[in-house]
């Protein structure tokens, strides 16, 4: 199945490069450009057999598996059998991912064993022995309201019994294999490099979520520069609080000072929403078009949350369901408040929120152009969304401005650590401390982030890139349009075509800036 439809996208791939782009519409330039993009790394899937490793750190065939229940609204009876025949489906798949996964053993193309020690814990806690309680049955406990009420008794016995005699079991299955046989087995070296054809998968992993050309080197410079520059902000700030002791000393003292720690998950997440509404309210000034879906503020579900980074954004599935800024409330002594404002900017509003719901309500575009996020532009939309808080009004104590520029560093350092662990024998412990010695991140947080840039190679590189990119266009048309800079419009401009290519993003605003001057 795998090679029938490698072959059949390859073919796709094929006929629509063959079409000239100079011949096609605007619109239609873009749309080529998106299925390519699309396309190329499926085909890369296949070529380099990124299947056989179906997790990260961080996520796995079970959580994948769970994620049919997220979004599910069972409304009539067809919706929920539709539902019960994808639960009866989850032991045969959990099977075969597991067959890929142990082909992954024997052609040495395995996660690092060193990311994977929380992963068992994490699938323990998709068992529930009261049904009632799993993942999988919450779509069931919400159609109650929809369904005739023996409709919902036939369908409501048959969940308990599925989750109870099967899927349960099959959960149980796999931990008993990621623990006697996965991780035993996974390789000890961390270096995406060192897996079979791994140079060419690691550049081809940076092509794709940079949509840039540059090198592992090249990046890796960038990243020395800004860290050394973001690094002198911090040093300045440092010294208008007035604190006395080292970099090192500060960063400890933000790291164990318990005044800069929620003392419940209902305080941090109340603290969450209070930030998420006053950005809500400065969004007029910065962008002329807004979103019609809204967002609520939850925590991270608590059977992923150990794991989990510390905040993250959940689109909604449909368009009467809303999206959710996600905030982890697990080990509340490693949620700072003084990064809050940045992470609320970056995961709400004005970052993930507001692009992606603005992507998803495109009119008259495909669909795909509404549903495909590219990591380049998503997150170094969210990462400039950060520092237009500065302009926005937030940041107003020095705590927190020094929490916004630790995490402009902790993206600046992922430029670093990434291309080192990957491409030049940096340990994991390297990448730890050069991560620990240069952000105010728990260390906690540290950890966790480190696993997750080993096992998901090249992800981390597209925040600082996106953001550098969007920072230079904004730069150059202020430059260019002076005192008729209007930035509602350039974030127009920015936000316009939905996710693209940071190639297409550039050549799209560099001709909005020379059409507005030529009009002065």
């Amino acid at each position: 199945a795998l090679a029938r439809r490698y072959n059949t996208r390859k073919d796709y791939y094929q006929q629509i490069e063959a079409i000239p782009a100079d011949q096609l519409s605007e619109a239609n330039q873009i749309n080529r450009e998106m299925i390519l993009y699309a396309l190329r790394n499926q085909l890369s899937d296949y070529e380099y057999q990124m299947y056989l490793t179906p997790l990260t750190s961080e996520t796995g065939p079970h959580n994948r598996l769970a994620y049919v229940a997220n979004g599910k609204h069972l409304r009539n009876a067809h919706q929920a059998n539709v539902y019960l025949s994808e639960l009866r489906e989850i032991p045969a798949a959990m099977e075969q991912y597991i067959a890929y996964m142990r082909e992954g053993i024997a052609s040495g193309i395995t996660q690092p064993a060193v990311v994977l020690q929380g992963m068992p814990n994490n699938i323990l806690a998709m068992v529930q022995e009261d049904p009632t309680e799993s993942v999988f049955y919450r779509p069931i406990a919400a159609a109650k309201s929809n369904l005739p009420s023996d409709v919902f008794q036939q369908v409501d016995s048959e969940a308990r019994e599925l989750i109870s005699a099967h899927i349960n079991n099959a959960y149980l299955g796999f931990h008993d294999f990621m623990v006697n046989e996965y991780i035993p087995n996974s390789r000890a070296d961390i270096a995406a490099t060192n897996l079979p054809n791994g140079d060419a998968f690691y550049a081809n992993r940076v092509r794709h979520y940079t949509t840039t050309d540059l090198s592992p080197e090249e990046i890796h410079n960038r990243g020395l520069a800004e860290v050394a520059r973001i690094r002198a902000e911090m040093e300045a700030v440092i010294a208008e609080i007035g604190f006395t002791g080292s970099f090192e000393e500060f960063t400890h003292f933000l790291r164990t000072d318990p005044q800069f720690y929620p003392t419940s998950a209902e305080q941090l997440l109340k603290e969450a929403a209070y930030i998420s509404k006053k950005a809500d309210a400065v969004l007029p000034r910065f962008f002329k078009v807004l979103p019609r879906n809204t967002y609520g503020v939850a925590p991270v579900p608590a059977e992923i949350a150990p794991t989990y980074t510390t905040g993250r954004y959940a689109g909604s599935s449909s368009s009467d369901q809303p999206g959710y800024y996600w905030v982890n409330t697990y080990a509340l002594d490693r949620r700072p408040l003084y990064a809050l404002e940045a992470l609320t900017l970056h995961e709400a509003v004005p970052g993930h929120h507001l692009q992606i719901s603005l992507a998803k309500e495109m009119e008259n575009v495909p669909g795909y152009r509404r549903s495909t996020y590219i990591s380049a532009f998503g997150e170094g939309w969210g990462l400039y969304a950060e520092h237009l808080g500065v302009e926005a009004g937030f940041y107003q104590d020095p705590y927190s401005n020094f929490g916004r520029l630790s995490y402009e560093m902790w993206r600046a350092a992922r430029l670093v650590v990434d291309t080192g662990m990957h491409t030049m024998g940096w340990s994991r412990e390297r990448a730890v401390e050069f991560m620990a010695s240069n952000t105010a991140l728990s260390l906690h947080n540290v950890n966790t982030e480190i696993d997750r840039y080993i096992s998901w190679p090249a992800q981390a590189l597209s925040y600082k890139l996106g953001e550098m990119l969007i920072k230079q266009l904004r730069a150059d048309a202020e430059a260019a349009l002076g005192e008729h800079f209007d930035i509602r419009e350039f974030h127009y401009q920015v936000l316009k075509n939905g996710s693209i290519p940071l190639a297409t993003l550039e050549q799209k605003v560099r001709a909005y800036i020379a059409e507005a001057a030529a009009e002065l």
